[in-house]
């Protein structure tokens, strides 16, 4: 039996009439990378907010590690090993990429009220915060403005920043979004090595088909707010019915 990092039991969200997650049960196994995929208006970002704790169900629950965290406020989530990122990036602008992976990491110590302390004081956070940018990628744009950075070092930062936690669970949210074609290999290359080698979980919602079938362990497919199919990518890239929800091919599988 394999090992479930994350669960959910008849997740429902209804919006009034709306109803944009409709009774949806997955499992993440431990140490896969879990893409969930769809048509627009399939639900994935209401069921990832659900997931995050950015939104509260109507109904069904949410089990991490085998406890139920379906009222879990967004903000506890990195206490208890989820990190999240979002489909807009996420950064202090006017800071450098090292000042925003470290207030995470200082964010997340006993430190974290502590903020006009000289920055000395916080040695153990910028040596915390150097070997992230160095296992993202960024060691040489360390003092560059976040602003100034192009895009697709923009989404390695946000990394950078989800990992000051030290997180099990990574939630990415459209990471290659906005990103040029030829920056999304190395951006996807690096989540693999993150996933790898520090033994982490992701959960991912992208709408690149070429990035989800290569990355990834387990797909599920959602249409109108239900599990429309899920299984490995040869599986769901040969599902005549997954095909035809991808409105007769528009989308590649």
């Amino acid at each position: 039996m394999p090992d479930i990092l994350l669960e959910t039991h008849d997740l429902r969200k209804a919006f009034g009439a709306l109803v944009a997650v409709d009774d949806v049960s997955i499992q993440v196994q431990t140490g896969t990378i879990h893409s969930i995929i769809g048509p627009n208006g399939a639900g994935k970002t209401t069921f990832f907010n659900l997931l995050s704790g950015n939104l509260e169900p109507t109904a069904g629950r949410v089990i991490y590690k085998g406890k139920d965290i379906t009222r879990l406020p967004l903000h506890r989530s990195a206490h208890i090993g989820i990190g999240r990122s979002f489909q807009i990036t996420n950064l202090f602008p006017n800071l450098t990429a090292l000042e925003n992976v470290r207030l995470a990491c200082q964010a997340l110590g006993r430190d974290n009220f502590r903020f006009l302390q000289p920055a000395s004081h916080f040695k153990r956070y910028e040596e915390r915060a150097q070997a992230i940018l160095q296992q993202v990628g960024l060691t040489e744009r360390a003092l560059m403005l976040a602003r100034t950075l192009p895009h697709g070092d923009q989404r390695k930062l946000e990394l950078g920043i989800i990992l000051a936690a030290d997180p099990q669970l990574l939630l990415l949210d459209e990471p290659t979004a906005g990103m040029a074609a030829e920056q999304v290999p190395e951006l996807m290359a690096l989540i693999k090595q993150i996933q790898t080698s520090g033994d982490k979980t992701v959960i991912l919602v992208e709408h690149n088909m070429n990035v989800v079938m290569s990355i990834s362990d387990r797909i599920t497919v959602m249409h109108q707010g239900q599990v429309l199919a899920e299984g490995a990518p040869a599986e769901i890239a040969a599902n005549e019915t997954v095909q035809s929800a991808y409105l007769g091919g528009l989308y590649e599988l």
